[in-house]
């Protein structure tokens, strides 16, 4: 195996097995940015051994020991009056792996050791959006360029972002901690825009060579599930929920057998999970029922419901999916948000009305490098026939996608648009010698 090849995989362990060596580490530690910093630790020595002595038949418990091992070392180091008592309860934990731990599940609302993971990286002393890029790059596994590509802000922000939250929690002494009652729902809505961006990278991967992370989704996914039953009378948590399961219903008919993307309007309905969509539907019902409807998961959801609601592409009420973006709109301001209602408007009023809305969008700082608006533009100029606008929209998006998958997609719109230009330029010189 080559240098090359070892460090790729190692790479995809990594991205696999960084939550839960975190967890297990600030579990043991009570220390979230030592557990981050003792796992990195783990992922150097694997760079340094395993190109020599190969990939270990079992990778995640190789990183696994390597790390607890680090984090034995610096509990020795530390003062001992300090670490007895923890040193102590790791050896009990060590030796009692399959008893029970009935105080600790009496005294604990969450139940999930990621979720606890998650909350304990939103703490209130930090801003709302350090919490989540934080928990995004430490615990989820994210790298600074995804997060920053989900916040539409340059990487150097970003890493300044988590640098200042992981010294602010350092500094502050806080501890991995299971919060109660009230500081628990301080948090939420941290932990549920943690939860939403952990989807959204497995949906549609940043970076890459393949398009869904599925891996990502499912986790997403289960958090969902186990938030709904912390917080039963959010709204907020069952509108998020059914978002997830709506759009994960159709992740069968999302790639074709190569991994390559299939389009929405072009996907195989019949292939749409519909018992997850079922489920999706009751957790936006249930969203409704508890005064949500208006919120902003459960108004994304309601517009996921209306693409599985429709039999087939054609039966899709585009007009009523752009009620609901500009319901959104007004919720939260994003430049996202109006691309997509150009989308909805473009299939409901025709692609010149789509593209007044994206043109208006060219200018807009936060969407200066974001690849979907000129591949936006691209379909709509595509459809009213301006081949040869809609061939460099296309490429300046290919240019501008990280993933692979995506970059193909965009490079095969563009010359499909490109032969279209020539068959018109074609077609104008033969009807003009005629």
């Amino acid at each position: 195996m080559t240098v090359a090849d070892a460090h790729r995989a190692i790479l995809a362990v990594w991205r696999i097995e960084q939550p839960r060596l975190i967890t297990s580490l600030a579990r043991m530690l009570r220390d979230v940015p030592l557990a981050e910093e003792l796992t990195q630790d783990a992922l150097l020595a694997a760079l340094e051994q395993w190109p020599t002595t190969g990939v270990p038949e079992k990778p995640g418990a190789w990183l696994m020991t390597t790390a607890r091992r680090r984090a034995l070392d610096h509990l020795r180091r530390g003062p001992m009056l300090e670490r007895k008592h923890e040193m102590l309860a790791f050896d009990m934990e060590q030796q009692q792996q399959t008893m029970p731990d009935w105080d600790s599940a009496l005294d604990d609302d969450i139940g999930d050791e990621m979720l606890r993971l998650i909350f304990t990286a939103c703490h209130p002393l930090l801003s709302r959006e350090a919490r989540t890029a934080l928990a995004l790059r430490m615990i989820c596994g994210l790298t600074t360029e995804e997060i920053a590509r989900a916040f539409l802000l340059p990487d150097a922000t970003i890493a300044q972002r988590i640098v200042r939250a992981k010294r602010t929690l350092s500094q502050s002494g806080l501890a991995y901690e299971t919060p109660h009652g009230e500081e628990l729902s301080e948090r939420l809505a941290s932990v549920l825009e943690v939860v939403y961006l952990i989807f959204n990278e497995g949906y549609a991967a940043a970076r890459g060579q393949d398009w869904l992370r599925p891996q990502l989704c499912n986790e997403a996914l289960r958090m969902g599930r186990v938030l709904t039953s912390i917080a039963p009378r959010e709204p907020e948590a069952h509108g998020l929920l059914a978002l997830m399961e709506l759009n994960a219903s159709r992740t069968a008919a999302r790639t074709d057998a190569a991994g390559e993307p299939i389009l929405m309007l072009d996907q195989n309905r019949a292939l749409w999970d519909q018992f997850q969509i079922r489920r999706g539907i009751q957790a936006l019902g249930r969203a409704r029922e508890l005064g949500g409807a208006g919120g902003f998961y459960a108004l994304q959801a309601a517009i996921v419901a209306c693409h599985a609601g429709a039999g087939t592409a054609d039966e899709t009420d585009w007009s009523g999916i752009a009620r609901l973006y500009a319901e959104l709109a007004a919720v939260v301001r994003s430049p996202i948000i109006e691309l997509n209602r150009a989308v909805a408007v473009g299939m409901a009023e025709g692609p010149a009305a789509g593209l007044s809305i994206v043109d208006r969008l060219m200018h807009e700082p936060a969407l200066k490098a974001y690849h979907l608006l000129p591949s936006v533009r691209g379909d709509l100029l595509h459809k009213l026939g301006r081949h040869e606008e809609a061939r460099a929209a296309f490429e300046a998006a290919a240019a501008l996608a990280g993933n692979r998958r995506e970059q193909d997609l965009l490079r095969r719109r563009a010359a499909e648009a490109a032969e279209r230009s020539v068959g018109h330029h074609v077609k104008r010189i033969s009807s003009v010698r005629r």
